[in-house]
């Protein structure tokens, strides 16, 4: 890597290209020309041999690792270097397709190089091998995985991410044949989490994610990790009472991880009333909640500062936003809900982080209205909008009314509105940057809002203006005008306004 000392000229670092993530997700081509590794000759993929009927793998296509086009993100000039301003690891990804599943494929492999792009990895080559089943052993086979250190070693790489979560006998087999650090997909977002959180509560769901997976990931290391606490008072031992088999160092490893899950959980369940009594509250003063979901990098924090004129932090990057943010809002008659900024999903999320930050997600299942945010631009929108039902799904919020919303389209043709107006009919389009669809999407959303339950009529005296002012902040009037003995009403009011009113509901 270049040096980075003395990079303190800002001129230098403000003239820059769009961030690397941008490139990754803007590159098109991804059915285009592939090469062979570890063959002496290039040979074309036959896309014909993907019927489901076709029961034979041509035996060369089968055990090929397949370069996908475009993948590399090393950096080419100082700029990005002194940008970045820290040492990062360079990595070659590699993932395993079946027959029919290519697109998907290059898909999630691009996908997985902008996460290790945000996580601050640079990206030097990306590979595929086709094969019917992962390999139980090493994932790609034993051979390939010699072929994958090769690879490793010319591109000098020092790090390979596989797109799967890697049992952990598969990375350690892996590692000892390619001879550098194996990581996989869930580390690689456990590792974006942990960055960007940064309240307590983020930062403890975070840790208590990363213990999950660590868990079962423990491996001794020779005699230090084998040898055992108690024994004789001359070998060390605390003495009589002491004496035994003790515990060997990964087991105190483990006991202590899990006294620290379990402290973990404890703090986290503190967190949770204070939410609840915020939640409680709107809800005692009928104050319908909207949340805005998505997948991440989709521009839910975009929108929200759009409609909302919130300030959230805004970034090009994947999980930029970890902690919900509530803000308060208006329709045009005066209504007021909360619209709530949440964190992103992406595919094959890993389980420990949906737990952890089920709470955070209790925001979504809670609304009234969940606006989901899909970027429109991107290769597989249909994924994504799959992929956030399911989340969804998990943690109960499959029954919310939901409002597709397909953002950046200042970057989408006319042909490709197409494609996604088939997706989702009733979907609002909309650009975060230009503002474009920005009204009507508000208009959709007042729409969706719930109506108060009680239809009322009442002359309200004018030294009355409380209630009058109440049912414009949680009610919705029908008709209101003003007469000689006050403001006469017809409105729709939630049943503790009702109560309120019915000294002067109208004969």
């Amino acid at each position: 890597m270049a040096d980075t000392s003395g990079t303190d000229d800002q001129s230098v670092v403000t003239t820059r290209d769009d961030d690397a993530v941008s490139r990754i997700l803007s590159r098109e081509g991804s059915r285009s020309s592939w090469r062979v590794f570890g063959a002496a000759q290039a040979l074309q993929t036959d896309e014909t041999a993907t019927d489901a009927g076709d029961q034979q793998w041509d035996l060369e296509d089968r055990h090929a690792l397949r370069r996908v086009p475009g993948l590399s993100t090393e950096l080419e000039d100082i700029t990005e270097v002194e940008y970045r301003q820290v040492r990062m690891e360079n990595v070659v990804l590699v993932g395993v397709y079946s027959a029919g599943s290519l697109e998907d494929a290059e898909n999630s492999l691009r996908e997985l190089a902008a996460l290790a792009e945000t996580a601050g990895s640079v990206v030097l080559d990306g590979v595929l091998q086709r094969r019917p089943h992962p390999d139980p052993a090493t994932y790609v086979g034993r051979g390939k995985a010699e072929e994958l250190r090769e690879i490793v070693v010319a591109e000098g790489a020092d790090t390979v991410i596989a797109d799967t979560e890697l049992a952990p006998s598969q990375r350690r087999a892996l590692e000892d044949v390619i001879k550098v650090k194996v990581i996989d997909r869930t580390a690689v977002i456990l590792d974006i989490f942990a960055q960007h959180a940064k309240t307590r509560e983020g930062k403890a769901q975070v840790e208590l994610a990363q213990l999950e997976y660590l868990l079962p990931r423990l491996r001794g290391w020779g005699d230090s990790m084998s040898r055992q606490a108690g024994g004789q008072v001359g070998a060390g031992g605390a003495g009589m009472g002491s004496r035994g088999p003790g515990e060997t160092k990964i087991e105190l490893d483990r006991r202590r991880i899990r006294n620290r899950m379990a402290l973990l959980r404890k703090q986290i369940r503190t967190f949770a009333p204070v939410r609840e009594a915020k939640r409680t509250e709107r809800k005692r003063n009928t104050i319908p909640s909207v949340a805005i979901a998505g997948y991440t990098n989709a521009g839910k924090s975009s929108l929200l500062n759009r409609l909302t004129h919130a300030g959230v932090l805004v970034e090009n990057a994947l999980f930029a936003t970890l902690d919900a943010t509530v803000r308060r809002s208006e329709t045009v008659d005066g209504r007021v809900f909360t619209l709530a900024d949440t964190v992103g999903f992406v595919r094959n999320l890993p389980h420990q982080l949906v737990e952890a930050f089920r709470s955070t997600l209790e925001e979504v299942a809670g609304a009234d209205v969940i606006v989901h945010v899909v970027d429109g631009s991107h290769p597989d929108p249909a994924g994504q909008l799959q992929t956030v039902r399911d989340v969804l799904a998990d943690v109960g919020a499959r029954d919310v009314r939901e409002v597709v919303v397909f953002n950046k389209m200042d970057l989408v043709s006319d042909s490709e509105r197409l494609v996604l107006q088939g997706l989702a009919p009733q979907a609002v389009f909309v650009s975060s940057r230009t503002g474009e669809g920005i009204d009507e999407l508000r208009r959709v959303v007042e729409e969706a809002l719930p109506l108060p339950d009680v239809e009322i009529r009442a002359l309200v005296p004018y030294s009355r203006g409380d209630l009058i002012s109440a049912i414009h902040e949680t009610g919705q009037f029908l008709e209101q005008r003003h007469e000689e003995g006050g403001t006469r009403i017809h409105a729709r009011v939630d049943a503790r306004l009702a109560a309120d009113l019915a000294p002067f509901v109208a004969a």
